[in-house]
């Protein structure tokens, strides 16, 4: 790879005033393109995760800023020696942790771009190309998804974000006048009531706590061996809850959970959202792009029939983080939810103004780095993609199926494995696993990460990384192997010991 550890002399001094100059800027512009191009071709000479110990990178930068500007190429020699050392790879090949994620060259570019416009996308006036290319983008990648034309889309940072702002559109349905007056002080209010999977993300519960409801108002729901909700359950929870006097107002369900990717059975969700006139808001915030894929499409069924639903392209379509996709039904609900319209602010234009639709005032334009994707890869680009690493996933699963000291814990619907070790003699497989997972994120060969599925310590693996081939997943196996055999011989020899 090529570094900057040797600055070259500087050529032109630091303008007192201004920009940097137009010289230097094509010059360090074009560095830093072959810098990353040469960054994704060697990454694999890279330890997946970072090495360092804490406080390394604070300890070596200096505890003030320069006085007098630095030559970039200085700056950039630093990036070679404090930054790299300090980064976890996740364009790594063989991150399989979390969801693996990675962004793709023209993504950058589009990034590129999008820093260079750095405009605020408040007002369709202060930012036309981001407000209107939005609309486009978004309902090319709605058409793709298979969802219906009644919801429209909006773009915010992440899924977090995004289920936010839907159940506040949820509750400010209600018309409660919760926006005019609050909910702290009043004696008119029932107690509010949201209901998802207890295996949701953490986000749904984080939004709750944000909008003032209380941990109070959320109820997990239980799930079954497949860890998808349980339809009778929720139906149970909201009836006893109404019997309680309390108000049920909002679902979220998940197609693709965190842990293991799990669909719940929205067809059969949604007539209870519907018999009870709740909001179904849809957390697809990793499955979501999965639905590009025509045989994958039937994971979105029922979600038709959502009010709301949240994608993240940044996850599973090769986007730079971040970019998170809410569709919703009721866009007019959610600009009654959050529009304030200062009078610097107003104009005469009927047109959307993006500001309207959530907590931000300014957004960035993120929609650019979409636009140059999925006109690059194409339709059948994207699909390919996915297509593959869904293949990738069921590989390893058969292989861990044939192996008899390897077991399946999960279904695996999409591209996720969730999985551990289980050699007959051993007592403590909770421990095996979790060290053969430490051993070989230590080694910076791969990462994995985990969860617990019905109380056992479950190994994740997760594939998705635009440059994944079947090698790293088969490196991935030998690493595991290797790692069980290796305990196992020291475990044996321990005990002969004693």
């Amino acid at each position: 790879m090529k570094n900057h550890e040797k600055p070259v002399e500087q050529k032109t001094p630091a303008p007192k005033f201004g920009d940097m100059p137009k010289e230097d800027f094509r010059r360090y512009g074009h560095e830093l393109i072959d810098w990353i191009a040469d960054y994704f071709e060697n990454i694999e000479q890279f330890p997946v995760l970072a090495q360092i110990e804490p406080n390394w990178l604070k300890n070596n930068l200096p505890n003030s800023a320069p006085v007098t500007g630095e030559d970039f190429a200085k700056v950039l020699a630093d990036v070679d020696k404090l930054i790299l050392p300090s980064v976890t790879h996740w364009n790594h090949p063989n991150f399989h942790g979390l969801f693996s994620t990675s962004t793709s060259s023209v993504g950058i570019f589009g990034e590129l771009l999008s820093a260079a416009f750095d405009m605020k996308a408040m007002l369709w006036r202060t930012s036309p190309a981001s407000t209107e290319l939005e609309e486009v983008v978004l309902d090319w990648l709605r058409q793709m998804m298979g969802l219906n034309e009644g919801l429209k889309g909006i773009i915010y940072d992440t899924a977090s974000v995004s289920t936010l702002h839907a159940i506040a559109a949820a509750r400010e349905g209600l018309n409660l006048s919760i926006r005019e007056i609050g909910m702290s002080g009043r004696d008119d209010l029932p107690l509010l009531r949201v209901y998802t999977s207890e295996q949701a993300h953490s986000s749904v519960e984080k939004a709750v706590l944000l909008l003032g409801l209380g941990q109070k108002s959320l109820v997990k729901i239980a799930t079954d061996e497949k860890f998808r909700m349980i339809p009778d359950k929720l139906r149970e929870a909201i009836e006893e809850d109404k019997t309680n006097g309390y108000l049920p107002f909002c679902v979220v369900a998940t197609v693709g959970t965190t842990s293991t990717t799990s669909i719940d059975p929205i067809p059969e969700i949604v007539p209870i959202c519907e018999e009870n006139a709740m909001w179904l808001h849809v957390d697809a915030a990793y499955a979501g792009s999965a639905a590009i894929v025509p045989e994958l499409q039937s994971c979105l069924k029922g979600c038709e029939r959502a009010d709301s639903l949240v994608t993240n392209p940044h996850k599973w379509l090769f986007t730079p983080f971040d970019l998170s996709v809410l569709y919703c039904r009721h866009l007019d609900l959610l600009k009654r939810a959050f529009s304030l319209v200062p009078e610097y602010l107003k104009t005469n234009e009927t047109v959307t103004n993006q500001m309207d639709y959530g907590i931000q005032l300014g957004r960035r334009f993120r929609s650019l780095k979409l636009w140059f994707i999925m006109r690059y890869f194409g339709q059948k680009g994207m699909i390919e993609r996915i297509r593959e690493h869904c293949r990738l996933a069921k590989l390893l699963a058969s292989w861990i199926e044939e192996a008899e000291d390897w077991e399946i814990l999960a279904p695996v619907p999409f591209a996720l494995v969730c999985f551990r070790a289980c050699p007959q003699g051993v007592k403590d497989l909770d421990a095996l696993n979790e060290k053969i997972m430490n051993e070989i994120n230590a080694s910076g060969e791969a990462y994995i990460s985990h969860t617990k599925l019905n109380g056992k310590f479950t190994l994740r693996v997760s594939i998705g990384n635009i440059r994944v081939e079947e090698r790293h997943i088969e490196k991935l196996w030998d690493l595991l192997n290797g790692k069980l055999k290796e305990i196992s011989r020291k475990g044996a020899k321990n005990a002969k010991e004693e």
